[in-house]
């Protein structure tokens, strides 16, 4: 651009983001890549062993039999007075269940993975913007691989804040899984490109997940009339786009226990690829012959 200093890089204060490579050739970048899955599917051995994913939420129920240990909880605390949000660990569980059933679903999905939680929502499914956002923010700076969100603000003041930090999880390799609104109303994060967004579809297969072609909201899960974890060690039949969700985490979690090097935009194409609509055409034949699809790519 005009009037720009010339330099071999150019770098963001205290963020090491490199804006030119001026001076230096692919030698002085070396990346170590994992391949997308052939067909986007992981191995059936893939089972989320050594993915941490964090659910936010309204907790989890400790110890429910379909959920199984978690590896950490925490909870977001406004103070009344000064109005200071912090996030401390607690062993309070689950205000209202549906954290719970989203971690239910994780577990089931992908079973050998380490799930977290952290507590954003009150009784009665109650819970403000800056608390989703400090829970969020938190998660992200974690660096967890995946992050379960069932949920979303509507209120648009919130919406620049969490489009920053959408992108700085993306560009981290940790994937927001975020589930569309059940109406349509304008609401946030899962509207950003840098998510993986998620509605519900109403087909029987619970292990089959669809690509949207026409957006925001990029993949179908499961997620009308399924049975899921809730309070008191119980399972209930519920729907939702909120429980489609955990099973996009779930199959993340799956695919980056193969593939531990992906990149969020290398998931997203793994979820495209595998989608049950999703047709590969042959490549058109050229004068030199046939050209195949390379399985490996």
């Amino acid at each position: 651009m005009i009037g720009e200093t010339p330099a071999t890089t150019r770098t963001a204060p205290g963020q090491g983001l490199t804006w030119s490579l001026r001076g230096r050739g692919p030698g002085d970048v070396p990346v170590l890549a994992d391949r997308v899955p052939p067909g986007g599917r992981p191995a059936g051995t893939a089972t989320g062993r050594g993915v941490r994913v964090c659910v936010v939420d309204s907790g989890v129920e400790r110890d429910h039999p379909l959920v199984g240990p978690l590896a950490g909880s925490w909870v977001v605390v406004k103070d009344g007075e000064s109005g200071e949000i912090t996030v401390e660990p607690t062993t309070t569980g689950d205000t209202c269940g549906h954290g719970t059933a989203c971690a239910g679903i994780v577990r089931r999905t992908a079973p050998d993975c380490e799930i977290h939680s952290v507590r954003v929502l009150g009784e009665r499914f109650s819970g403000t913007g800056d608390i989703l956002m400090a829970g969020l923010r938190w998660a992200v700076e974690q660096r967890f691989d995946v992050v379960n969100l069932s949920l979303s603000t509507t209120r648009t003041r919130f919406a620049q804040e969490l489009h920053k930090l959408a992108d700085s999880a993306y560009f981290a390799r940790t994937a927001i899984v975020a589930s569309a609104h059940n109406t349509p109303v304008e609401s946030f994060p899962w509207r950003f490109a840098s998510v993986i967004s998620v509605g519900s579809h109403q087909e029987d297969d619970p292990a089959l997940h669809l690509y949207n072609p026409d957006p925001p909201v990029e993949f179908f899960g499961p997620g009308q009339n399924v049975t899921v974890p809730w309070l008191g060690g119980r399972t209930i039949r519920t729907t939702g786009n909120s429980f489609a969700t955990p099973y996009v985490a779930g199959l993340c979690a799956r695919v980056l226990s193969a593939h531990p090097r992906m990149t969020a935009f290398q998931l997203k194409n793994a979820l495209y690829l595998s989608a049950a609509n999703v047709r590969h055409a042959p490549r058109p034949s050229t004068a030199a012959g046939d050209i195949r699809d390379d399985p490996e790519n």
